[in-house]
């Protein structure tokens, strides 16, 4: 049997990755004008990208999962 990805997990990371691509940008752009706005958006950016690592962790725990069960 085919290891079975959940790839809505998968595309939230992505979607999620996209923000926070623009969070960081935000941050670089708005640095030199406005220092709390663009730490804000680094504590944000940095929220989501543990959100995406739980995903990512989740989906490799599956895959390992199965593939054990395959052995």
């Amino acid at each position: 049997m085919a290891n079975q990805i959940d790839t809505n997990k998968l595309k939230q990371a992505e979607a999620a990755s996209s923000i926070v691509k623009d969070m960081i940008t935000s941050a670089i752009e708005q640095s030199a004008a406005n220092t709390t706005l663009a730490s804000e958006a680094l504590k944000q950016a940095s929220s989501e990208v543990a959100q995406i690592q739980t995903l990512i962790s989740q989906v490799q725990s599956q895959l390992q999962t199965q593939s054990t069960l395959e052995e």
